[in-house]
This record gives structure tokens, C-alpha cells and sequence, in this order.
């Protein structure tokens, strides 16, 4: 079969996202809220075991505040202050990471009208998408400039205002080597946060050897298969 960015690059980061305890979550099986892509099945669970002393109503609440705040031109500042918050019922358990629910979804729609866009990985956590990865094949050299384009256009878009304000982070990938001698960012692996204008791309740089024996987890290689057959590359297995 013809190598591709699903095959070489969208696997990979999938099943290395699983060794690191996210779980694959297809979107046949699942609903979401298509004016936050909150899923609120995931949100609701994750919420009322993160604190025990709400009750059903107060965890609707804080989903409705939220739909109210991603509507807000300030970047997404009131949405960051709440999933911070460690007063009062928290959205996300820092002090112990596992805690939270992690999901890994690929292709969800990102619409408001006749304006769509879909990127190949997004990242849930308690339900809340608040990462996205793009992928390009390696070598394809203008692929992570197309990409970074694409994105200023999107972002410059008032219809995709509430995803702006609920993406934390953006992930950018060709699964290459960095080239430092060019001034252009054209492989490699670049994160970016959200922005109505400009666009910053940072190169991820390790302060310090991480053995990774320590931090992955074998991926099951029934998680593999479905994976795999999910996205139409048993093939390649």
C-alpha cells in the first residue's frame, strides 16, 4: 500500500497518545454538543466524580456557564480561569492527573454553518477538547506552512470562536527530524496556542532526558487492531 500521513504519521500519534493513557474513542459511538464539541456524556461523568458533593444540576450548570463564556472575545480567558480554578467544584484534577478521563477522537467536525474544518487528532479531557493535532507526511516540506496558513484563516473566522476559546493547545506534526538551519518552520513537531491574528510556532525542547520505559504503557494489541480497522489500515498492521 502507498505510505501516507494516516499510515505514517496519524497511527502513530494515536497509538503513542494510548501509551500514554488516553483511550480511542470512535465517533460512531458517541454524541457531542456540535457548538463546543463538549461531549457531555464524558464532561458530566468525569465532573461528578471529580466532586462528589455536587449533584446532577450543579454539574449542568457548569456546562451551561461554559457554553455561555466560549462565547467571549477575550481568547478564551474566562473558559482557562475556570479549568484552573482550584476553588470551589474543579474541572480538571491537576494534582492527580489519572483522575481524569483522557480521550483521543480523529476527524471531528469543527462547524458553525457552512464553515467546517476538521483536524486529524483532537484530545479530550473530561469530555472538553482542549488539544488538537495536525499531522503531515514526512518529507512533504510545505506541509506544516500550508498547515500553519490554514490555521491563521480559521482563527481569523468569528464563526469558529468558541472552538478558539476551548483549544488549549495546537500540536503540529510531520514525524521528522528538526532542521535548524532554516528559518522557516518545515519539519518536525511544533505546538502553537490559539490566537485571533498572529500565529506563533514553538519547537519542543527537552530540558532533560525522559526515559520513556517509565512513562509509556504498552498499547493492547486488541486497542491496536480496532484502532487500526477503525481507520481503514488493518493493512498495515
Amino acid at each position: 500500500m502507498a505510505f501516507n500521513e494516516n499510515s505514517r504519521v496519524k497511527i502513530p500519534t494515536i497509538l503513542h497518545l494510548c501509551s500514554l493513557g488516553y483511550k480511542y474513542l470512535p465517533l460512531q459511538k458517541v454524541k457531542w454538543n456540535t457548538s463546543t464539541n463538549i461531549f457531555p456524556e464524558i464532561f458530566e461523568q468525569s465532573i461528578s466524580r471529580l466532586n462528589p458533593d455536587i449533584d446532577s444540576a450543579e454539574v449542568t450548570a457548569m456546562l451551561d456557564k461554559i457554553n455561555l463564556v466560549l462565547d467571549n472575545e477575550d481568547l478564551g480567558k474566562a473558559f482557562y480561569e475556570m479549568i484552573t480554578s482550584s476553588g470551589g467544584p474543579i474541572l480538571i484534577d491537576y494534582e492527580n492527573f489519572s483522575n481524569n478521563s483522557l480521550n483521543v477522537v480523529t476527524e471531528l467536525p469543527y462547524i458553525n454553518g457552512e464553515e467546517e474544518f476538521r483536524p486529524d487528532i483532537t484530545l479530550l479531557i473530561n469530555g472538553m477538547p482542549l488539544v488538537f493535532i495536525e499531522v503531515k507526511k514526512p518529507n512533504n516540506l510545505d506541509g506544516i506552512q500550508a498547515e500553519y496558513k490554514r490555521i491563521l484563516s480559521r482563527f481569523k473566522n468569528k464563526k469558529f470562536r468558541k472552538f478558539i476559546n476551548v483549544t488549549q493547545l495546537m500540536v503540529f506534526s510531520n514525524n521528522m527530524e528538526y532542521a535548524d538551519d532554516g528559518s522557516q518552520p518545515l519539519q518536525g513537531a511544533f505546538y502553537a496556542t490559539t490566537a485571533y491574528g498572529d500565529l506563533k510556532f514553538n519547537f519542543f525542547r527537552e530540558e532533560e532526558k525522559i526515559d520513556l520505559s517509565t512513562v509509556l504503557k504498552p498499547v493492547p494489541d486488541q486497542t491496536e487492531t480496532e484502532i487500526l480497522q477503525l481507520n481503514n489500515l488493518i493493512s498495515i498492521k
